[in-house]
Parts: structure tokens; sequence; C-alpha cells
């Protein structure tokens, strides 16, 4: 669809979490043992940045893979979706996938992008309104761990399309990944509505664990930029030299896990809490976790999801699943 006018970005709408929400989150993490950080915290304006360019990375195959299903299945995608979905994406990022989606969709009733990265999200509502010059286009800066509405002159757009690409899904363990799969749920109701959502598929260790530990660093950096935001947004002293880039297999969770380690002993003060680290000590900094098509349909039922079907690539890497929301 190419530009013939103007397209008027709504407001944005920000509900970005305050600088108090997240001084409590970080401290709780940080004081838990073993020490985490919240993983939505990597993206500010650079972790955004650097997130884009891991998913151009060699060895990280699940965004090259998921557009290719994208492209290849859009037509039975648009098919099983139908007309006039008002588009809502959790965790926008740069809508690039969206694009592939709005363009195969009949006669979208408008896109929603919700991310928590403010900068990020209206540079990519922008690009996006020059190209759907007709499509109302409401950014949404907030937390999606949190209650999700979208704005009060997009709920009546029409029923609700929830597309959640990325295997982000894989961030939440069991017990949360509940949580937000009911949030989605209600978010379609009372009118019921559809999920397309990305899911990393198991696959040998070797793959995966190149895959969060390029040979470039570009994911290094990315783990690392969660420290420096952290010194930037609540005066902390973190020195991220000091903190080196880890990503395993965990076999027994099917999961791979992220995590920052403390190259010496030392501590770190943040708004005047002082955290010690040994050598060796680590921060968890996420959870991905992989899935199979029939485990995560049995798991999206319990939180009121019907599986409609689903689309893979030739390897099995990865799989787009489509659901229906259960009337309440």
């Amino acid at each position: 669809m190419m530009p013939s006018e103007t397209n008027q970005v709504r407001p944005l709408h920000d509900l970005h979490p305050s600088p108090s929400d997240m001084l409590a989150e970080v401290t709780e993490g940080l004081s838990s043992h073993p020490k985490t950080l919240p993983c939505k915290y990597f993206y500010d304006a650079r972790g955004s940045a650097l997130f884009d360019q891991i998913c151009e990375v060699e060895e990280y195959y699940p965004t090259r893979t998921e557009i290719s299903i994208l492209r290849q299945h859009a037509t039975e995608i648009s098919q099983a979706i139908g007309p006039d979905a008002l588009v809502v994406e959790p965790g926008s990022g740069n809508s690039r996938k969206v694009r592939l989606l709005l363009e195969a969709l009949k006669s979208p009733a408008g896109y929603v992008p919700l991310d928590i990265s403010g900068d990020h999200l209206v540079e990519a509502a922008d690009k996006l309104a020059r190209d759907y010059t007709h499509l109302p286009i409401w950014p949404v800066c907030a937390d999606f761990n949190q209650s999700i509405a979208v704005p009060q002159e997009a709920s009546d757009a029409g029923r609700r399309l929830l597309f959640f690409p990325g295997s982000t899904i894989g961030n939440f363990d069991e017990k949360d990944r509940r949580a937000l799969l009911e949030r989605f749920a209600q978010l379609c109701r009372p009118h019921g509505g559809q999920l397309l959502i990305g899911i990393d598929l198991i696959k040998d260790t070797k793959r995966l664990e190149q895959a969060y530990d390029d040979k470039r660093g570009v994911t290094a950096a990315f783990n690392g930029n969660l420290l420096t935001h952290i010194n930037r947004a609540l005066d902390g002293n973190f020195i991220v030299d000091q903190f080196t880039h880890r990503a395993l297999f965990n076999r027994a969770h099917s999961r791979i896990e992220m995590h920052l380690v403390s190259e010496i002993d030392q501590t770190v003060e943040i708004r005047g809490q002082r955290f010690a680290f040994k050598a060796g000590e680590t921060i968890q900094t996420e959870n991905s976790y992989k899935f199979s098509i029939e485990g995560f349909a049995e798991n999206a039922s319990h939180a009121g999801w019907r599986f409609e079907r689903s689309w893979s690539d030739s390897e099995n890497l990865f799989g787009l699943m489509l659901f229906s929301a259960e009337r309440p």
C-alpha cells in the first residue's frame, strides 16, 4: 500500500511505568537469590535498536523464519482471520512483521501498537502511517505485563485480533504465561476475537545457544545495556564491563537462560541501596521457553483460548498459531 496522502497518527497514550515502579522491581530482583532483573527493561531506545540488530544476525533464526512463514501463508492466515479486524500488537517494537499481516488482511479496522519504549514506538508508528494512509493508528506506550486496554476512540473500531509474534510469550514462566494469555482473552471480550502468536519450537541445544550468543556480540551488548538503562534511569553505578554475557539451554525447563556474570567481587549502589556480588555470581535477565505445537495449544486452552490452526517452516524451527477467544 503506497502513500497517497498523510495519515495522522493518533496521540500517544503514555502509560509507561513510573521510575518508582521500576525501582521497586529492580530492587526486588537484585535482593532475591539468585538475582534477577525484569527483561522488559531491556527496551529503552538503545535496547530496542540493539534488538532490531539481533534480528538480523546470522545465528538468530526466529525473526527471518517467522517472516518467511507470514509471507508463505499470508493468504491462508488472512482467510482464517477474516475482514474488519482491529489489530492490537503488544510489544510492537519496530512494527516490521505487522506490515506483512496488514498487507494480507482484508480491510483492517485499525492498528494499536503497544510498546514500553515510547520513542521507538512513535518512530515506528510514524513510518507506518506514511505507508498506510487510510489505516487509523493508535500508539500506546505501556507495559503489557499490566492490565491492557485499547484507547477509548479505538474501542469500537472492530473485533480484535491480537498479534503477538517473535515468541515473546517464551519470556514468561507457566504461571505468568497463563496470566498474560488470560489478559489477552479479556481484551477480546465480550464480542470475541483472535490471537495470532509466534512460538519458538524445541530443537537441538547448539542451535538454540548460538541464537542467543552470536559471534558479533550483539546479544551480549543488548544484555549489558540493561545495566546501562538502570544506571541512567535509577542513578545506578553498575560498571558494565565488569559483567559478561552468558546464554545456556536449561533442558529440564525447556528454556534458554540469559545471565550477566559478575567477573569480580563488587558492590553496586542504586538510589542509596547497596547490592553485593561475588565473583561468578549471576543476574538472570531473561528466560526464553521453547514449546511444541501440541503443548502450547493445551497451555493456552486453560487461559480461555481455542486452538484453530498453525503454520510452520520446513525445518520446524518456529510456529505461528491462531486461537479464538472462548466466550466467558
